[in-house]
């Protein structure tokens, strides 16, 4: 890509992302991302076939290292030895958590449109996605602990899910009230103290 194409391309970025973030994208328009870039309609379309491929070329990359990142999180800590899950849950979960809240400030403007500004795509689900595998992933734990003689009580599905759903959406506050990040991080440690606490009592650990 030569200077003049990798020019235009920043500009048409920078200005898809003041209209998503000002609009969302069902409500933004092309044709203001357009002029306010300084580029044609043609100019665009040879970069972009549509405004759904434009917001996918603004947050499809940090959308899906974020659900790899915490799946692969739930991977490794199933892989552990049974014996060994249960001491290090906190452990593997807040490293997880801290390492998604560090990238996610790495890319902020990209997360503020992934989870305020991306109904209508592919990318409004990401919350849902995380809490499917949580979800999952809890149910395995609770298998584990039955085989270490140490059952939890079925779960009501629907607290289940909501108490999950819960967590992510107070995980993603952060984010999107942009503040500082040693508060952030502050803020995850105790967010991960009341939900470890709560996990616990109610699996009867």
């Amino acid at each position: 890509m030569g200077e003049n194409d990798k020019s235009t391309l920043e500009r048409i970025h920078l200005a898809a992302k003041r209209e998503f973030l000002s609009k969302g994208f069902k409500s933004a328009s092309l044709r203001n991302i357009v002029k306010s870039a300084g580029v044609t309609t043609g100019a665009f379309y040879g970069y972009y076939d549509s405004k759904e491929a434009l917001f996918e070329a603004l947050v499809g990359k940090q959308h899906d290292t974020m659900l790899k990142v915490y799946c692969e999180a739930q991977e490794n800590f199933a892989r552990l030895p049974k014996e060994e899950q249960p001491k290090h849950m906190g452990d593997v979960s807040g490293a997880c958590m801290r390492e998604m809240l560090l990238y996610a400030y790495d890319n902020l403007e990209e997360f503020k449109l992934i989870l305020c500004c991306s109904e209508g795509t592919r990318f409004e689900n990401m919350i849902d996605k995380m809490v499917e595998v949580e979800i999952k992933g809890t149910h395995d734990y609770q298998e584990v602990l039955k085989q270490l003689g140490r059952p939890s009580p079925k779960l009501d599905s629907r607290l289940e899910h909501i108490l999950i759903t819960g967590m992510f959406k107070a995980f993603f506050e952060l984010i999107i009230h942009e503040m500082p990040l040693c508060d952030a991080e502050n803020y995850l440690s105790e967010l991960r103290e009341f939900y470890t606490a709560g996990w616990l009592k109610i699996m009867g650990q």
